[in-house]
């Protein structure tokens, strides 16, 4: 048994992909494997959040797995949990065109995450 309290987060989600969360069809969140968040695990939550908007939508982390690559994660995790609107190949291009080189070798985590509730969305 721990001790270990869940925590929430915050993460900015480009509106494309906020809009797949929100509707519960993107079930991987793809994130380089940063500092910051080395220690998120299952039970915590995170709270997406449109940059420069009121828009939020809280998630439950499922499960934090740990990838060399953004290619072995969508391999691993197969590319339609991570966008069901996009082949692989596209993909892989929309991600290495949001993290640079030099941060996929950081290494990348795919996140499982359930829908919790809409806290705010603009209409």
């Amino acid at each position: 048994m721990t001790d270990r309290t869940a925590r929430v987060r915050e993460l900015n989600l480009y509106r494309q992909y906020f809009e797949l969360v929100a509707a519960g069809t993107k079930t991987i969140e793809v994130r380089v494997k940063y500092p910051h968040l080395a220690d998120l695990t299952a039970g915590d939550t995170i709270r997406f959040r449109i940059k420069g908007t009121d828009e939020t939508c809280d998630v439950n982390v499922l499960r934090v797995a740990e990838y060399p690559d953004f290619e072995a994660l969508l391999d691993g995790e197969g590319p339609a949990n991570v966008n069901p609107t996009a082949p692989r190949e596209q993909q892989l291009t929309n991600i290495r065109t949001i993290y640079g080189s030099e941060k996929e070798a950081l290494g990348a985590l795919a996140i499982e995450i359930t829908l919790s509730r809409t806290i705010a969305r603009q209409e």
